[in-house]
């Protein structure tokens, strides 16, 4: 085939506004919600190693979480936000690829890692007496290198497939970022078996991480509401709610951008979508957990009183 992937060199990725004064407006709104994200999983991080208090399987995934989220909005934010100050939307091909690969690698890792804290939430409420045996240090090191791993696989299958098929000249990416379904919309070869096996492996994988997190949450509430004090209730779901509503805002931001229908062309309601499970979730789950966390709120004012009576 004469026009292949081979003769683009670049995308160029659309924005929410061709008018200069939006892209400023955009710009500073992007820089607030990273500054927050950046802050808030730098925090959660700090506190989580230097407070030995917080070094308990829970606070271990949750860490990881905020570095995953750190991660995350660093792949796509800083370049929207170039993008609109200096009106250049174009990137390489090969930073193209590594974004796509990058963001579906985070944003997969990130589901299993979930998941894992869901057990890890399942382990400490419906079996207590063995949380120490199950939860060992060992233990929580391979749920979370098995995370990363499937984000690996989910990121090389789906990038190595969208970059495989042939664009036949077109590089207009209708995203603010390299998004794969927005890729694959360029694409003018048909769905190979190669293209559906990618995306059912990516499929089956958040379908069994979101029935592990359903039954995890049923036998959770099925046994909290056994307790007879409601102060034990209380800590519980204390534990349990920022979690719960992490693992909400993911799924249904990320369940709506991957079931949305791909239009011919971009609409504000597709760069929303974007947003909302590609920003919005990592710069609200500091905010989420440490809002509803007493330990993290007591380690915060424990490293700040260190700081300032040094």
């Amino acid at each position: 085939m004469a026009n292949s992937t081979k003769l683009v060199t670049e995308f160029i990725l659309m924005g929410f506004s061709d008018i200069w004064e939006q892209q400023i407006l955009y710009a500073l709104l992007f820089f607030i919600m990273y500054l927050a994200g950046l802050i808030g999983n730098l925090l959660i991080i700090t506190l989580t190693i230097l407070d030995h208090s917080l070094h308990s399987p829970m606070y271990f995934f949750l860490r990881t979480l905020s570095l995953l989220d750190l991660c995350f909005i660093s792949v796509t934010v800083p370049k929207a936000i170039i993008q609109s100050l200096t009106q250049n939307s174009s990137i390489s091909f090969m930073g193209c690829v590594a974004q796509a690969f990058l963001v579906v690698l985070f944003a997969c890792a990130e589901l299993a890692l979930l998941t894992v804290m869901s057990y890890d939430r399942y382990v400490a409420i419906c079996c207590p007496l063995y949380y120490q045996a199950i939860m060992r240090r060992a233990s929580c090191e391979q749920m979370v290198a098995a995370s990363w791993l499937s984000g690996v696989i989910s990121g090389f299958l789906n990038t190595a497939v969208t970059f495989s098929l042939p664009f036949c000249g077109l590089n207009v990416v209708h995203q603010f970022f390299c998004e794969i379904p927005s890729l694959l919309k360029l694409s003018c070869s048909e769905k190979n078996l190669a293209e559906i096996g990618a995306i059912i492996v990516t499929v089956s994988l958040a379908f069994m991480c979101f029935i592990s997190i359903i039954i995890s949450y049923i036998q959770i509430f099925s046994t909290v509401l056994r307790i007879p004090l409601v102060e034990g209730r209380s800590k519980a779901f204390s534990t349990c709610f920022p979690h719960l509503v992490v693992v909400t805002v993911f799924l249904s931001t990320g369940s709506i951008a991957s079931l949305k229908p791909m239009s011919e062309s971009s609409s504000v309601w597709d760069l929303l979508v974007s947003v909302f499970y590609s920003i919005v979730p990592p710069t609200l789950n500091p905010i989420i957990y440490s809002l509803k966390n007493r330990d993290m709120k007591a380690a915060f004012w424990r490293l700040l009183r260190k700081s300032v009576f040094k």
